[in-house]
């Protein structure tokens, strides 16, 4: 049995899906592992993972729209404002996703479906510095 971890950085432009597949996959290419199961987690409360369709970018701009909708940017609705208008926000988004994802990995690569992309789910307005810790578990 193999374990690997590794830290990849994601620089966000604020608000959006931001798809992280390629650099995965990449890592994942050199670690020597043809079966296991790959843990993806964000090392944040105002960021989070996603599995999602990367064939369609209207998918992405749809699911910004409904979160949206969803949890208003309105700071008069919310007591935690210290860290501005848009955190508690960002926060409630985060708590309604994942921020940890398990993927198989099968004949050496993560068993996506054909139309499946991992992305970072970036609910702040500002950019961001975003960290995803990696861990493999495998033969």
């Amino acid at each position: 049995m193999k374990q690997a971890q590794e830290t990849i950085t994601v620089e966000t432009r604020g608000q959006g899906l931001y798809e992280v597949t390629g650099s995965i996959r990449r890592w994942l290419s050199g670690q020597g592992v043809t079966t296991g199961m790959l843990a993806v987690f964000c090392q944040h409360t105002s960021a989070s993972l996603t599995i999602q369709e990367n064939a369609d970018p209207d998918v992405q701009r749809d699911l910004q729209t409904f979160f949206s909708r969803l949890v208003r940017d309105d700071p008069s609705l919310y007591r935690h404002t210290l860290e501005g208008p848009d955190d508690m926000p960002a926060h409630i988004r985060s708590a309604l996703t994942d921020v940890q994802l398990s993927v198989p990995v099968a004949g050496g690569q993560m068993a996506l479906g054909t139309w499946q992309g991992i992305y970072v789910f970036e609910h702040r307005t500002r950019p961001h510095s975003r960290h995803l810790v990696l861990h493999l578990v495998g033969e």
